[in-house]
């Protein structure tokens, strides 16, 4: 058997498509572009190139950018006074603060600061508990670009074993809590999990999201599975998942590549979730379900 490639760049790529249509209806009827904010605290080489992309999809899709890049010192009330001021800018649909931040900067006290109706990350605690209580708002964007590819792979995911293999707050519980949403059995799995290849064995979803580069073997994967790596780790000057690639697709339905699986469906997502925020702030209907 030989796994069918998801290609996470193209599906990214067309739903950015439809995001630029529906911006530009929000647009003709609100009088303005949909609005993000990112703001990155320091001068981290790969969250500077991150944000740099973010703002450029922004822009292709629509949607207006507003980048605020502060540096590394800066103090936690400068931080919550600019995130204050973007809670308060008619013209800030989303707010995203790039993570992590340099310490000694309290993150959970600075995501907590962002509005919840601008919280297009899907990470402040009221974000957190409506997703538990299968009323979400805003979904952490990772996660919900694997849902919808997942979706777009099987259809209808009622009844299927799935494994989250990692339990961060940005990845591996909102990721379990959106299988389970969608009527999946769902195990969440992390790298103390005894007899994890058993575990894994038995699921007919993998994803991987643990930060160990090829944690998960090929021989570990149900024959006929769907794998998602959501793994991005530097081995040798090259990237690669959590899942040994060439092991997996020997044996799996369908698997997505690192890079070029999940990584564009991010920043796609958060698009979306910007375009939502934008409908919901000026009482417009949205429809996700045409994205």
């Amino acid at each position: 058997m030989s796994a069918r490639i998801i290609d996470g760049k193209a599906f990214a790529a067309a739903l950015r498509e439809r995001i630029a249509v529906q911006g530009a209806a929000f647009a003709a009827r609100a009088g303005r572009m949909p609005g993000l904010a990112v703001v990155l605290v320091g001068d981290d080489p790969a969250s500077a190139v991150y944000v740099r992309n973010k703002g450029k999809a922004a822009q292709a899709a629509g949607i207006a950018s507003f980048e605020h890049v502060l540096p590394a010192d800066t103090s936690q009330a400068s931080l919550l006074a600019l995130v204050a001021a973007l809670n308060a800018d008619p013209l800030v649909d989303g707010i995203l603060v790039q993570l992590p931040l340099p310490a000694p900067l309290d993150e959970q006290a600075i995501v907590a600061a962002i509005d919840p109706a601008k919280d297009v990350d899907g990470l402040t605690p009221l974000s957190t508990g409506r997703l538990a209580l299968g009323r979400a708002h805003m979904v952490p964007c990772t996660p919900l670009g694997c849902l919808l590819l997942l979706r777009d792979q099987l259809g209808d995911l009622s009844g299927l074993d799935a494994v989250v293999i990692g339990r961060s707050m940005l990845v591996g519980k909102p990721m379990a809590q959106l299988l389970l949403a969608d009527n999946c059995t769902v195990t969440i799995a992390h790298s103390r999990t005894r007899d994890l290849s058993s575990v894994v064995r038995r699921a007919d979803i993998v994803v991987a999201a643990v930060g160990q580069p090829a944690l998960v073997r090929g021989e570990w994967i149900k024959p006929g599975a769907t794998v998602i790596d959501i793994g991005i780790n530097r081995v040798d000057g090259r990237l690669v998942g959590d899942v040994d690639f060439a092991g997996a697709a020997s044996v799996a339905a369908a698997i997505t590549p690192v890079p070029g699986g999940v990584g564009p469906m991010t920043i796609a997502c958060l698009l979306r979730n910007t375009l939502a925020a934008a409908h919901a702030r000026a009482g417009l209907e949205f429809e996700p379900d045409m994205l």
